[in-house]
């Protein structure tokens, strides 16, 4: 199988030990290309040197995860915009609204997200959108922006068959990751009837990794593990899903993974 995996941060503190290795384990698996989203100003340098190590491999993304949205979010958006001013980037982001964690600053990720919206837009680059127990919020900001012109992944989608009907109205990609593996995960009612044109694969490494590895470090070499369970749900073949799948990611953030 040849695959892309089109989330994951394998720039991680996680990976320092071996992350040569675990690279090597990637491209051994059958994984070309792996698209790597930004967190915030700190991660943004580790995040360079793999692209610049493997630069037909890793692509790098810039933006401001929700997380790490805060009082004072205005700095990291101008560092957002200086670096996306100063070379090319596959995407804006990983971009959105969190409130698992913490609801405090939920204005914030909101302004957070329509400036990096307004970037996308101005830099023709797609939205890598993170929407945890916040699909509503997010998917109303991209509904208000809408015109035509905005393009990206709902990334680890693990929403209802609604949201992810929606998801595509709005011209966006669902990104399946470890999640499609978990006995309760809920994909398996959710993915039935929906096309492989719209869907991305993810690990969203080091997190989340698929059945057999739950609980453990997550890296891009269980993709193919994603993929199996992808077709599994839908009644395809394997290499199917991994064709399209990556077809779909390298045309959504092709212009970096092809120039």
């Amino acid at each position: 199988m040849q695959l892309s995996d089109s989330h994951a941060h394998v720039y991680s503190e996680q990976f320092k030990p071996d992350q040569d290795e675990m690279l090597l384990r990637a491209f051994e698996a059958g994984v070309r290309t792996i698209f790597m989203p930004n967190i915030d100003h700190t991660s943004i340098d580790p995040m360079l040197e793999v692209e610049a190590k493997y630069p037909t491999q890793c692509f790098a993304q810039m933006g401001l995860h929700p997380c790490h949205v805060t009082r004072q979010f205005e700095k990291e958006l101008y560092e957002v915009e200086t670096w996306l001013s100063r070379r090319p980037f596959a995407a804006v982001g990983e971009c959105g609204i969190d409130l698992y964690w913490d609801k405090t600053h939920l204005q914030e990720q909101q302004e957070a997200l329509r400036i990096q919206v307004a970037l996308a837009k101005k830099h023709n680059l797609p939205l890598v959108l993170h929407t945890r127990e916040a699909f509503r919020e997010a998917a109303d900001i991209i509904t208000a922006a809408q015109d035509g012109s905005l393009r990206g992944v709902f990334h680890c989608f693990s929403g209802t068959k609604q949201e992810a009907e929606e998801v595509i109205r709005l011209g966006f990609k669902l990104g399946i990751g470890g999640v499609a593996t978990f006995k309760n995960g809920g994909l398996d009612k959710v993915l039935p009837g929906i096309s492989l044109e719209h869907l991305l694969l993810e690990t969203d490494c080091p997190y989340l990794a698929p059945i057999p590895h739950r609980g453990k470090r997550n890296e891009p070499a269980y993709l193919p593990l994603v993929a199996r369970r992808v077709a599994e749900i839908l009644g395809k073949d394997a290499e199917e899903v991994a064709e399209a799948t990556t077809r779909n990611t390298l045309t959504l953030f092709g212009e970096a993974a092809q120039g």
